[in-house]
């Protein structure tokens, strides 16, 4: 069972956020699937994931229902992760089954902390994936770098 990581965005964009994340995935051998709620979203994430680290640093994705999906390091997309993520990305209020929660390395939970809705819904996020068990970490960046605000361990079964 991995990590639920929780990026509460105040300074960074998602895709600010991801251009950072998504490199020390593939570092380490895992291949990632970004799930949005909306495909002119991903689309858009897509197109500025290409502009992100200028020359030096590409970072091989590519959007759901292409016939290479399986094989995409990091696949953008709606439904479930078929390039076999060992980290899930969330972004704009997708959501997880606890299934695949259970299965990942790591599940980032990205939300805008400027916008009220989405810091409630990332609360219940919360109070739901830390009751059934699963270690959280709440990441904020309201200092103007990183800071882990809190730290639920696994429950012991």
């Amino acid at each position: 069972m991995g990590t639920v990581l929780f990026y509460h965005l105040t300074r960074s964009t998602p895709v600010e956020t991801l251009a950072v994340l998504l490199p020390r995935a593939l570092g380490q051998g895992w291949p990632v699937m970004v799930r949005g709620t909306a495909m002119p979203a991903l689309e858009r994430l897509d197109g500025q994931l290409w502009l992100q680290g200028g020359d030096n640093s590409f970072l091989p994705h590519g959007l759901e229902g292409g016939p290479q999906d399986a094989d995409q390091p990091v696949l953008l997309g709606l439904g479930p992760a078929v390039n076999r993520a060992r980290v899930l990305a969330l972004i704009d209020g997708a959501q997880a089954a606890e299934a695949e929660l259970a299965a990942l390395e790591r599940v980032w939970i990205l939300f805008d902390g400027n916008d009220m809705s989405a810091v409630q819904s990332a609360r219940v996020q919360w109070k739901a994936i830390t009751a059934a068990g699963h270690p959280a970490q709440y990441w904020s960046e309201e200092s103007g770098r990183w800071e882990k605000k809190a730290d639920s361990a696994p429950r012991s079964v």
